[in-house]
């Protein structure tokens, strides 16, 4: 079955980075586009990031640009978010997803903390 596991949260001061890992199984993942989500307490999920397939093409919402960074290894069958200068508004869980088929997967989520 479609598996999506997240790991690399944590507690990090403002400032601070953290690279995020998003691992997937059950499926073809050098198929299915990428994307991160994050859900901050309170707030509706928000789209984080986008990869293609590939890995040749990615974009970003406002709030992350130039901070966060996606990317993918294909053989490895995993998805990464690199997040740096954090801020305390980062503050949230976070989550990959990828549509296959006509349904969309998620994965359990990562917890991240930035204090300031």
């Amino acid at each position: 079955q479609v598996q999506l596991v997240e790991s690399g949260g944590g507690l990090v001061q403002s400032g601070g980075s953290l690279r995020l890992s998003c691992v997937a199984s059950g499926f073809t993942f050098s198929n299915v586009i990428m994307k991160w989500y994050r859900q901050a307490p309170g707030k509706e999920r928000e789209w984080a990031a986008t990869i293609s397939t590939a890995g040749d093409s990615s974009n970003y919402a406002d709030s992350v640009k130039g901070r966060f960074t996606i990317s993918r290894d294909n053989a490895k069958y995993t998805a990464y978010l690199q997040m740096n200068s954090l801020k305390p508004e980062d503050t949230a869980v976070y989550y990959c997803s990828g549509r296959v088929g006509w349904s969309v997967y998620w994965g359990q989520g990562t917890q991240v903390t930035v204090s300031s």
